[in-house]
Formats: structure tokens, sequence, C-alpha cells
């Protein structure tokens, strides 16, 4: 199996849908030796910014010389993306290699009347396996959707369960009330585990605390009481928090400070089990972070901004750091949804600040077709344009675009990484 034949095994699985449920991924592993076993692991769940505080958790443990598994999704440009150790992705070869071994496993799980193993299932085991066979010392895993019955839940206790913001995305399968959403999300807490939670809702804490005390975990709040923001531009921003002074993160927005120091406190329990991390590797661990696609700013002339906000929170982040770091600018959006997604409420947030907007179809079998978003949009904004491609779309918007203009693409990652290639080839 090559590269090539690999990427077509693991998409052909689509087909099988998203089942959520430990089943078929314990088997599969079962048959891989269990690879999750030998494993520790960081384990990440929320409904926004589980990407980019797996990366600032990720490049502390690097700076601390820890090898490091990251297993994040969806990917931006390429699938290997997915699947990296100290942010080298894995091999075109060996990913083609590990996905022989699983695929024959799968065999032997039909044969034995196991149901096929979903994408998302497929992905996690060639991940875990590869994690393994590359003997790294810890693993920081995302959780794909929920927490409870993702794939990614087969693992034991983990080191950490880190929670980041809860808010309302994916209704239909993890329910429609904030406590219900962070009930599926509170799954990866393991009895004895810790538990570190970013500071939000009430309603949603009183759903953590309660399965720490039920599992016996240990929480730790992440005081948002204890952050202050210094200097900040286009460029990064510089803050505090508690005793660390002087930090800085390269990427843009109230809420990366936040994820920042969630990471922070990840890294000061890791410190208190044993692991060797001091403060002057956070501190540069911080610095190091990349996480592209989110308020990431790929061109300054002409200013070109991506993010990939596709729900209201993460809309509404993404409006007031617009606010924030480009105040007097007009705005064009190039938005693209996915049909399942609230994408309403973030065409009203956006046309608050909106000069424009550019529909496109997102290249995902979900999409909302571009006439159907150009009408939506229309009720709201009364300067709104449409495009085939999402090429077409960027060079109409460059081609209008006006001195004191920001142009920004969002609404759904499954485009962000084209509009990127547009910019910085892969």
């Amino acid at each position: 199996m090559n590269y090539e034949e690999a990427l077509e095994f693991i998409h052909s699985t689509y087909k099988f849908g998203s089942k959520l449920g430990l089943h078929n991924i314990g088997k599969l592993l079962e048959l891989l030796d269990n690879p999750h076993k030998r494993l520790k692991f960081v384990h990440v769940a929320g409904t926004n910014g589980k990407g980019s505080t797996t990366a600032f958790i990720s490049s502390i443990l690097m700076s601390a010389n820890y090898k490091v598994g990251i297993y994040t999704s969806p990917f931006i440009q390429r699938f290997t993306e997915r699947i990296k150790i100290n942010n080298v992705e894995i091999g075109q070869g060996r990913l083609a290699d590990i996905t022989l071994k699983v695929k024959n496993a799968i065999k032997t799980m039909i044969s034995e009347g196991f149901n096929h193993p979903t994408e998302f299932e497929v992905v996690t085991a060639v991940a875990l396996e590869y994690f393994y066979e590359e003997k790294c010392d810890i693993v920081v895993l995302e959780v794909g959707l929920g927490g409870r019955y993702d794939a990614t839940n087969i693992i034991g206790s983990p080191e950490i369960a880190v929670i980041t913001s809860i808010s309302y995305d994916h209704m239909a399968i993890l329910g429609d009330t904030l406590p219900k959403i962070a009930f599926e999300k509170a799954g990866i807490i393991k009895d004895g585990c810790d538990c570190v939670l970013y500071e939000q809702s009430q309603e949603v804490t009183k759903v953590i605390e309660d399965a720490c005390n039920e599992r016996n975990a240990r929480l730790t709040k992440v005081n948002f009481n204890k952050l202050s923001l210094g200097i900040f531009s286009m460029d990064g921003q510089r803050f505090s928090y508690g005793h660390l002074e002087d930090l800085c993160i390269s990427l843009l927005g109230d809420h990366q400070l936040k994820n920042a120091c969630t990471a922070i406190e990840v890294a000061f329990i890791l410190k208190q089990k044993g692991f060797k991390i001091n403060d002057e590797q956070i501190i540069k661990g911080l610095k190091d972070t990349l996480w592209i696609g989110r308020l990431e700013l790929l061109s300054k002339d002409p200013l070109f901004l991506i993010d990939g906000a596709h729900n209201e929170d993460g809309a509404r982040t993404l409006i007031e750091a617009i606010k924030k770091y480009f105040p007097g600018y007009k705005i064009t959006f190039i938005m693209g949804v996915l049909r399942d997604k609230e994408y309403t409420k973030l065409i009203k947030l956006a046309s608050e600040i909106a000069d424009k907007f550019i529909a496109i179809k997102v290249p995902n079998a979900r999409t909302l077709e571009a006439e159907e978003l150009f009408t939506e949009i229309t009720k709201y904004c009364g300067n709104v344009y449409k495009s085939d491609t999402i090429k077409g779309a960027i060079e109409l918007a460059l081609s209008q675009r006006k001195a004191d203009e920001l142009i920004c693409a969002f609404g759904s990652l499954y485009f962000i990484g084209e509009v990127r290639e547009y910019f910085i080839p892969n």
C-alpha cells in the first residue's frame, strides 16, 4: 500500500458514518495489541479551543525535551497534519504501512462479526499505533466529537483531562443544553485522573465538578483573574499569568490568552506528577506555539485573515478579535458553511461589522450551497456576492479591495485550507 492508496482506503470509510461508541475501536485496537495501553496521555475535549490548547500543551512539553505525540482534527492543508510527533507530520510511507496493518486488522474484525470501523476510528487507530511504535513519552490527544463515546476515549485514565470552552455545537448528537453537552465532554474524566477546566459558566462548571467528585478526580479551575494583558498587535500578544511574567504568544485573540493559561495549568500539574518542566520551558513553549487556520493573518498587504469559526461562540470571538486588532477597517467576509450548522447566527454576528460578503460552497458533502447562503446573507447585508469557487472568491475580494479593508475568510475549517494554499502553497 502506498500513500495515495492509504488515503483512498481511509476516506472510503466515510460511508460508514459517524457512530459514537467504544465497542468497535476497542476491538480494532485489541487486534493491534492495544498500543494505547502503553502510552501516557493528556486528553483534550471542549467545543472551542481544543486544537489551540493542544498546540500550547504540546509545545510546552516539546520545550521540556519530551517526545510528544499530537493528534488533532480536522486537517487544514494536508491529511498528515492530524498525526504528528514533536510537530513533525507522520511520513507518507509510514502512514501507508500502518494503515495497511489497520486494514488487515479490520478484515479480522469483520470476519468475527464486528461492524466496519468509521473513518475517525481508523485514523485514531493509525495514530495510536504510530505513537506507540515511535515510543512517545506522552500523547496530547484531541477529542473528535463529544468525549464520552468518542473513539479517543478508549484510553484509560489520562494524566490530565482538559476541558476547554463549552458552547452550543453538534446539538443533534450531544444535546440541546449546555449541561447536556458538558456531560458528554466530561466523559473523558476518568477515575483518579487530574482535570483542568477552562473557566466558564456555573452550569457547565457544576457538571464538571460532579463528574470529578464521582470519579475521584482532582479538579483545577483556570483562574483568568490571574491573567493580565500587556502589549498586543497583529503580530502577537504579551501577558502575565500568576507569577509568570512577560509571556508571549503569536496567536491572536483574548480566547488564545485563556487557552494559553489553560496549558500553563496543565504544565504545572504535569510538573507535580514528576514531569521535568520549568518556568523557562513554559515561556519558550508558549512563544513557539503555532496553530494555523485560527485567526491567522496570511498577509499584511493585502490584509487577509482566516479563521475556522463555525459556531456562534466562535463567530463572536472572531468579531471581537477583528474589532480589537483591526479597528477602523472595512471588512469583507468570504463565508462558507456546512448545512448542519447554525449559520444564520453566524451571519447575524458578522453583519454587525461587515461591509461586504462573498458566499461560497464548502468542499464537503454537508455544505450549504452558495446560492442558499447568498440568499440568507441578503436578509442582513445589502452588499453580497457569490462565487462558484474559493479561488474565484479570493480574487473577487482582492480585485475590489481598498487600502482600508480587511478580508476575512471564515465559517468552516473545511475550506480554510484552500484559502491558505492561495497565499502559502502546500
